[in-house]
């Protein structure tokens, strides 16, 4: 899997991890199995699509390490990875302090603006 430009060696698991998110239908998954276990058939049902493409959603949300699948018997169940999204937040939280250090500069001025007019 391709780095991004800064070369750090989290990057391909981030690239990984946005790339599975980056699908509506596998966020629903996630967001499911926020809610505890479930299983192929059950995590389906709400798609009308055909299992084998479930299973394939759920493929790429195992490689990015995000659900853990375990089968007993004939059925396999999905469950979220304890803290697997940590690192895809702890991305956002630190490019989003900068903005709103920024807004904050800008709330301050505008604050001082208007105190000064007054």
């Amino acid at each position: 899997m391709a780095k991004c430009s800064d070369g750090n060696d989290g990057d391909a698991e981030l690239d990984r991890m946005f790339r599975a998110l980056a699908d509506g239908t596998r966020r629903a998954m996630v967001a499911r199995l926020a809610n505890g276990p479930a299983s192929v058939s059950q995590l389906a049902e709400p798609f009308g699509m055909a299992l084998p493409t479930v299973v394939q959603h759920l493929r790429v949300l195992e490689e990015a390490r995000i659900v853990s699948s375990e089968k007993v018997g004939r059925v396999r169940t999905y469950q979220l990875v304890p803290d697997a999204l940590v690192p895809a937040n702890a991305w956002i939280v630190a490019h989003r302090r900068p903005q709103e250090r920024k807004l904050d500069r800008l709330g301050d001025y505008l604050t001082n603006q208007h105190t000064q007019e007054d």
